[in-house]
Formats: C-alpha cells, sequence, structure tokens
C-alpha cells in the first residue's frame, strides 16, 4: 500500500509536531481535533513549529551550523542542501496543514491515521470505536501512546491486521526516531509499510520486536524520571539542582525537569496517573505526590515549553 493523505488525531505538543514534520516531507495532512475550541491551542503551536523550522534551518546553513548539537537530521540527512528550497518546504508544510473538527470529512480519505491524544485509555477507544466506520478498508492506523500496548487498542480500532504503534521522540525534526511496534495481529505488510513511512519523513525507524510498554527509549526515560520527579516532591533537592546534578554529572546536554518541559506536563500526569492506585507501601516512588504537585502546574496553566512556562520560564 501507498500512503498518501495523512490524518494525525491530536494536536497537542507531539500532534502538531508529527503533522508539520509529514506535512514538511510533502505529504497532505489533516489534523482532526475533538473540539472547535482546541483549534486555539493548536494554532500556536503550529505558528511556534513554523518559527522552529525556519530558525533551524538558518542555523544549518550557517558557517557553524554544522553540528551534532545543532543539525536537525529531520529536516536534512545530507550536509548540502539548498537553503531556499527548503525554507520555502517549511511555507508548504505550514500553508498546507489542514485543521478538521469533523470526523467524516477528516478521516474519508486517510491512507494513515495517526492517533496522538492524551494518553488516557477512555479517550484513545472513544476515538477509534468512532473511527473504525469511517475509514477506508486499507486504511492503517498507528498509535503514538508513549504507554499503552497496541495489543490493549487493537479491539477497539475494527482493523487489528492494520493497527500498530508508531512511537516519535519530541523535537522530532531533531530527535529523528520513530519506534514501529506491532501486536500479535499486525500483518507483515503493514509493518514493513510504516517502516517506509518513517523513512519517507526522514525518520530513523527502530523496529522493535516484541510489545513491550514504553517501547525502546521510554523504557529508558520514564523511570529516570520518576526517580527525578521523586528526588523533587518529597523535598530532596530543588528543580535546578537536579537538573545540575545530571547534567555535570553525566555530560547530558538536558537535566529531567528541562526534558519534563519539553515533553509537556500533562503528559507525564496522565503517564504517572496510571500507577497512583499502587498502594504506597509498595510503590518504588510517591506517585500520589507526583501527581497532586503536576496537577497544581496544570492548574497554572504551567504545561511546559509550549506555554511558555512549566518547571521553568521561556
Amino acid at each position: 500500500m501507498e500512503i498518501r493523505n495523512v490524518v494525525v488525531a491530536g494536536g497537542g505538543v507531539l500532534g502538531s509536531q508529527i503533522a508539520f514534520q509529514v506535512a514538511f516531507c510533502g505529504f497532505p495532512v489533516t489534523i482532526w481535533l475533538r473540539e472547535e475550541c482546541s483549534i486555539a491551542h493548536t494554532q500556536p503551536k503550529l505558528d511556534k513549529l513554523k518559527s522552529t523550522y525556519i530558525d533551524t534551518i538558518n542555523q544549518m546553513a550557517s558557517s557553524d551550523g554544522k553540528t551534532l548539537d545543532k543539525w536537525a537530521r529531520g529536516i536534512s540527512g545530507t550536509e548540502e542542501f539548498n537553503k531556499d528550497q527548503y525554507l520555502k518546504k517549511v511555507e508548504d508544510a505550514y500553508n498546507n496543514i489542514k485543521i478538521n473538527i469533523d470526523m467524516p470529512s477528516a478521516l474519508k480519505d486517510a491512507d494513515l491515521v495517526i492517533e496522538s491524544l492524551a494518553e488516557d485509555m477512555d479517550v484513545k477507544s472513544s476515538f477509534y470505536k468512532r473511527a473504525s466506520g469511517l475509514l477506508k478498508e486499507d486504511t492503517i492506523v498507528v498509535t503514538n501512546s508513549s504507554s499503552l500496548l497496541p495489543s490493549k487498542l487493537a479491539k477497539f480500532t475494527g482493523r487489528s491486521d492494520k493497527f500498530l504503534a508508531l512511537h516519535f521522540a519530541n523535537s522530532i525534526w531533531k530527535n529523528n526516531t520513530a519506534e514501529v511496534m506491532g501486536q500479535k495481529y499486525t500483518s507483515e505488510d503493514s509493518f514493513n509499510t510504516i517502516i517506509k513511512f518513517a523513512s519517507n519523513i526522514n525518520m530513523i525507524p527502530l523496529p522493535v520486536k516484541k510489545e513491550k510498554a514504553g517501547y525502546l527509549l521510554n523504557s529508558m526515560l520514564i523511570p529516570f524520571l520518576f526517580a527525578s520527579l521523586d528526588l523533587y516532591v518529597n523535598g530532596i533537592s530543588d528543580v535546578k539542582s537536579i537538573d545540575i546534578a545530571w547534567k555535570m554529572g553525566t555530560g547530558a546536554p538536558e537535566g529531567p525537569f528541562e526534558i519534563l518541559d519539553k515533553v509537556g506536563l500533562k503528559t507525564a500526569y496522565n503517564i504517572i496517573l496510571m500507577y497512583t492506585h499502587i498502594p504506597s507501601f509498595l510503590a518504588p516512588y510517591n506517585f500520589k505526590l507526583m501527581a497532586s504537585t503536576l496537577k497544581k502546574y496544570i492548574d497554572e496553566g504551567k504545561l511546559g515549553f509550549s506555554s511558555g512556562e512549566g518547571f521553568y520560564k521561556y
């Protein structure tokens, strides 16, 4: 199957990034949103992504732009590129992304649907149930879920053989990995089609051979972020000191709270909620306190980098 028309369900931090990257690579893209009021949250993200891509391309074209920390492999995998041509691609991507709140019209021509909704089983299952009767027979559906296994969602899609996970890292234009993970009913053809699609949008496809919550990256990242948050909420140290300890001690470019701000505090909160049912005497971390702390930030509008403030101000 050849993928041409792509629909991204959800316009949050990663949903908007996925949509922009796919459009930048020349695919017609529609972002489906659940409510009209969501447009006011998604459009500023697209505006900011346009500026980010332009700034990144200008930096890449500069005399000191060809370094590992400045080069964005999702924009160009080769050293030589035409700056003006790539800037035009940004304009075309921005102008060609459609936003639609009407599910039937949004999905009717989709060859691929990338679900990037909140990390909430009810939200995701509701979407799949509504979408199942609106899609073409050969449409492939993927989830970008960070923590829910595709096997837990497949039954809601009505097309288990064409359903799998395609998981992106944050700052997709620079951290250009795409983890591809099927479930037991995923067809080989669907899996291979998504591997090819990932390459076509300038990602490095990473096949995950067995279902694993957290895939490759988050299996390592989530425990690290949990441990960092636990240090903070229990008063062991402050945000800045914890970040400095990690960066100075390991040479990493970002600390855990800088990462959390980029991931988005809502995403982190929804993941932590799934662990709050664990009895406190069995839980390795204070999940309830972590959840209530993040909820306070969210209620104050401090969602992370996307809102201009999270643990840090931007």
